[in-house]
């Protein structure tokens, strides 16, 4: 068990070294030789100088760190000479990268030519095996450069520096070279915007082709004779237009990355307004039905609290009534009855359906009636309530009456026959 953990573990970590590799490689081969020297940048570095000692030195000064050539491997920014060949009117400026003793590899050629108007043409042709065929700029300068006053003079010399391997002046320091889009960075504050950098792939003097191949040195072409530019990138032909490419794939992932965050925020927004529309309408039957729901609860309720403690206010008050008139009526009819002193057997019978009339089921199944008709109910029964109550007290006084009237009457019975006894016998005696 604990062999096959480990064989799992050894595999694992020889996947992950793989894929380390795998994408340091990826990271070199983005990159490209040619970006450690701008041709623009040297161009302006010329126009701004006095002679070629002082170009030399602009190119070299760690201030500046115009180059970030690093060939020989060491770690070091390479130095960079500058030697020149005249031939008439014609001035070929080499800059040549310091490798090793006696060891030097061309970088760049500057052909400065005056024609018979004496007007100066200045190209910047990079090397083939660096920056591929026909690599030209073309630089317009807006002042006419300084250096252009010491190269036609009477017993002129050629510029060739005495600087070489291990035997520097004393103003340079060498420096670790930089990646490649940090260098780059860099480069583009020491460009002087004023000038204009034309690109062209022909070169204007048919003279300097053929003084430059007298002093060609190619010591890292010789190290390495299957890294030049045309096997580096064999589908392009030269640096400018590797630029190009890569411009154009830089706007095409901005352009795809542009796209895809407009259909991100796009589909973000309609999202979210759908979502927004749906919580709006969630939320409006939520509000409709609560609505809805609350007036139903409170129709019901209403109208529960209308009927129910009514209903049994109305069925009990109702019968009530009835029968207070019905017993009322039973009272009138028998204290008229007492006060005539007539009760008949009919009336004794009555006496009883008047229990009847008191619990008569038929009075709660009646229909059920608003408020209102029980309010007027309820008022007519206190107005009945009212008259039968003076009713009840007329009903006594003619009870009374008639009680005390029926004593006179017996009364008044014998006086009428002790008169007539009287008269009878006093008319017998």
């Amino acid at each position: 068990m604990k062999t096959n953990i480990l064989l799992i573990a050894l595999i694992a970590i020889g996947l992950t070294s793989c894929g380390a590799q795998s994408q340091t490689t990826v990271y070199a081969k983005n990159s490209d030789i040619s970006d450690n020297l701008d041709l623009r940048a040297v161009a302006s570095m010329f126009g701004d100088s006095n002679n070629l000692q002082d170009f030399e030195r602009r190119l070299n000064d760690p201030k500046y760190q115009i180059s970030n050539l690093d060939l020989n491997g060491d770690n070091q920014v390479d130095y960079l000479r500058v030697i020149e060949s005249v031939e008439d009117r014609t001035h070929v400026v080499i800059i040549q990268a310091v490798l090793d003793r006696d060891v030097f590899q061309d970088i760049a050629t500057i052909d400065v030519e005056r024609d018979n108007s004496n007007k100066v043409v200045v190209q910047v042709v990079g090397n083939s095996y660096l920056y591929g065929d026909n690599y030209i700029y073309e630089p317009v300068y807006s002042v006419a450069p300084v250096i252009y006053t010491s190269f036609w003079v009477t017993n002129y010399r050629p510029y060739y520096s005495t600087w070489g391997w291990n035997y520097y002046p004393t103003y340079y320091t060498a420096w670790t070279p930089y990646p490649a889009y940090r260098y780059r960075n860099n480069v583009n504050v020491y460009i002087n915007v004023n000038n204009h950098y034309n690109y062209v792939n022909t070169r204007r003097s048919y003279r300097a082709p053929a003084i430059y191949e007298t002093r060609r040195s190619y010591g890292y072409e010789k190290m390495r004779p299957n890294n030049s530019f045309s096997q580096r990138h064999s589908n392009v032909n030269n640096r400018y237009e590797l630029d190009q490419r890569r411009v154009a794939s830089r706007e095409t992932n901005r352009n795809n990355t542009t796209n895809y965050n407009a259909y991100r925020s796009n589909s973000g927004r309609a999202t979210g307004t759908d979502n927004r529309s749906t919580n709006r309408n969630y939320t409006e039957n939520r509000t409709s039905t609560d609505r809805n729901n609350s007036n139903t609860n409170r129709a019901s309720s209403n109208r529960g609290n209308t009927t129910q403690p009514n209903n049994p206010v109305r069925v009990e008050n109702t019968p009530r009534t009835e029968s207070r008139g019905n017993s009322t009526d039973n009272r009138t009819y028998t204290s008229r009855g007492n006060s005539e002193n007539r009760p008949t057997q009919a009336q004794r019978a009555e006496a009883p359906r008047s229990t009847e009339n008191r619990t008569a089921p038929t009075q709660r199944t009646e229909a059920p009636r608003s408020y209102s008709e029980n309010r007027s109910t309820s008022r007519s029964s206190q107005s009945s309530q009212t008259s039968q109550s003076t009713q009840r007290s007329q009903a006594p006084r003619a009870s009374q009456e008639s009680r005390a009237s029926q004593p006179q009457r017996e009364n008044s019975q014998p006086q009428r026959d002790n008169g007539s006894g009287s008269r009878a016998g006093g008319r017998r005696g």
